[in-house]
């Protein structure tokens, strides 16, 4: 088998601050064989220079929907499973094409999915999934409106839908283990209010703690962990005491609580792209003009967390959590982090830091002998330019998936 070799490169991954240049990058099969700073001998090797250039590790996006079609949650609901499925094959692939190879799809995606990935029935990057999330009866997610008067055990039958409801600790109990039998990976938890819901007010905390802590339990039993939309300090500080490690969204977060995260080695991943991209399209979206209000307030608290959570030591991945026709604007979270925070520190987040959060470091996230052969070849410096990692994939040459080119422009 012919081998892969990069060679004059500058590697950014996020472990060294400057990035490291003039680096030489062999890959064989689906993975880094090394990586040197001197050219490595092969005289079976394909060579292509890129001096230049700067090769990343493929991105990773720890917040993700991708059975989210054209149109809202509750319009999805109401779509044929079959349609669904196509519609998260083109999201995928677009994902793919903006360099993200490793994505966390935080409720909905299916164990099949996952499969039709692997074997290479549809293009996308590869897929960590919890299956359903729990949404208690009423909670953000579940999808009945006032009028309806069925159980809502529908949710269970429908791809688009991205929970389940579950109420009482022995459900809670019953539905982690059968989310991991099915092929989940971490278990999901709606355990607040939504950004700027009026159904489920963000303020509105979800689940007792004796369900937190069961679920908490079933995941450490099966050697995973529970991560949880929140947005209230409160519903953050619940789940902290509950030993959850890895907290969605956390905008109000209050520095004492953030100095609790930070202590406890959690994880947050913010998704401020979730609400700009809501008021960027509102007009097509047909939004209330309160709700964009609300919007407005939580993308403002929602960089203000970053700062937040950056002084208490906090470790942050990258998410979009962006739905529907709004999936083009997933890497403009690179630009809103950077309002606040430098760009190394925002690379780390979609690299080396997503990569712990899913327990995949080593494999993913970095440019390092043993990791998938995962790699974006960019024109630019992100250290410089951080949005040289937007705009659809324009600015990077090369994608590599697996070991195979996904994009290679690199010799035109």
């Amino acid at each position: 088998m012919q081998s892969l070799i990069f060679e004059n490169a500058r590697l950014l991954d996020g472990s060294v601050d400057e990035g490291e240049p003039d680096r030489f990058v062999r890959v064989a099969g689906n993975v880094i064989e090394e990586v040197s700073d001197r050219p490595i001998k092969d005289s079976n090797a394909y060579r292509i220079d890129l001096r230049g250039k700067t090769l990343m590790p493929g991105l990773i996006d720890c917040h993700v929907h991708i059975n989210s079609g054209p149109g809202d949650p509750d319009q999805n609901m109401h779509l044929p499973s079959e349609l669904v499925a196509y519609h998260a094959a083109r999201i995928l692939k677009g994902m793919l094409e903006r360099g993200f190879t490793t994505v966390r799809d935080v409720g909905g995606a299916t164990v099949g999915q996952v499969h039709a990935i692997e074997q290479g029935l549809i293009e996308g990057p590869r897929l960590v999934i919890c299956g359903r999330s729990f949404v208690q009866t009423g909670g953000h997610t579940d999808y009945r409106s006032r009028y309806s008067m069925g159980d809502g055990s529908d949710q269970l039958t429908h791809l688009a839908s991205v929970s389940r409801v579950v109420d009482g600790v022995d459900e809670c109990r019953r539905a982690a283990r059968d989310e991991i039998r099915k092929g989940a990976k971490f278990i999901k938890v709606m355990a607040g209010g939504g950004a700027a819901s009026l159904h489920f007010p963000r303020p509105y905390l979800a689940y007792s703690m004796d369900e937190l802590r069961a679920i908490q339990e079933e995941a450490m039993n099966a050697k995973t962990y529970v991560c949880v939309h929140t947005h209230s300090d409160e519903a953050v500080r619940r789940a902290l005491d509950c030993g959850i490690r890895s907290i969605e969204h956390g905008t109000e977060i209050t520095p004492e609580t953030a100095a609790q995260a930070s202590a406890q080695g959690a994880f947050v991943t913010p998704t401020i792209i979730a609400y700009e991209a809501q008021i960027k399209e509102a007009a097509n979206l047909r939004l209330d003009p309160g709700y964009v209000e609300r919007l407005k307030g939580v993308r403002e608290l929602g960089v203000r967390s970053l700062e937040t959570m950056r002084a208490a030591g906090v470790k942050l991945a990258y998410g979009s959590d962006v739905l529907g026709t709004m999936h083009p604007y997933q890497a403009d979270e690179f630009m809103i982090r950077n309002e606040v925070l430098p760009n190394i520190d925002v690379i780390r987040m979609a690299t080396l830091n997503a990569a712990q959060l899913i327990r995949m470091e080593g494999k993913v996230g970095t440019i390092a002998p043993g990791a998938f052969a995962d790699l974006i070849v960019v024109d630019k410096d992100p250290l410089a330019d951080i949005s040289v990692l937007a705009g659809q994939g324009r600015h990077m040459s090369a994608i590599i998936k697996d070991g195979k080119f996904v994009k290679n422009n690199l010799d035109s």
